[in-house]
């Protein structure tokens, strides 16, 4: 994959007079400054206990009937590369004789140091994974109903993941 190509991984399938304004915005040196003015804030949310209760906020809000999330924490070792940016998992274990599932959701570490509007994107799209396992149109309905404008975040987090890509070569 070309550099100009690998620094852009994280916009694939979008059209291409968007990687166009993406590129020129790149190579201008604008995309950082637009990024920091659209997003100036960090949010506090730092801990695991602490994202713990953000993340069971939300999902007390929107998905009530949602089963319960047993564990919520930062990951270090989540992979951005391979476009992993949070994980919902399920396990099942047995205990005692029966079979007890556990709910957990990792965040990438990286989100930690991220505008309070990303940081709930993720969020949101992990909890989505609660009721809808694909990616699918309910999925993003979901996601929609959760976020309103949940599309544009998405769009403006890969910016961000590209230019922080860019920045880091």
């Amino acid at each position: 994959m070309a550099e100009s190509e690998n620094t852009l991984r994280f916009l694939q399938g979008y059209p291409e007079h968007l990687l166009l304004q993406v590129r020129g915005l790149l190579e201008s040196g604008r995309l950082g400054p637009w990024l920091e003015e659209r997003y100036p804030g960090r949010h506090e949310v730092q801990s695991d206990k602490a994202l713990y209760r953000y993340v069971s906020e939300l999902r007390q809000q929107y998905l009530r009937n949602a089963p319960a999330i047993d564990r919520v924490l930062y990951d270090s070792k989540l992979d951005v590369v391979k476009h992993a940016l949070g994980l919902h998992t399920a396990s099942s274990r047995n205990h005692g004789g029966r079979l007890v599932a556990k709910k957990e959701i990792r965040i990438a570490a990286l989100f930690r140091e991220t505008p309070p509007e990303f940081l709930n994107m993720i969020v949101v799209h992990e909890l989505a994974h609660l009721k809808e396992m694909e990616h699918n149109k309910a999925f993003y309905q979901l996601c929609e109903h959760m976020l309103p404008g949940y599309a544009q975040l998405e769009f403006d987090l890969r910016l961000f993941l590209t230019w922080r890509a860019q920045s880091a070569s």
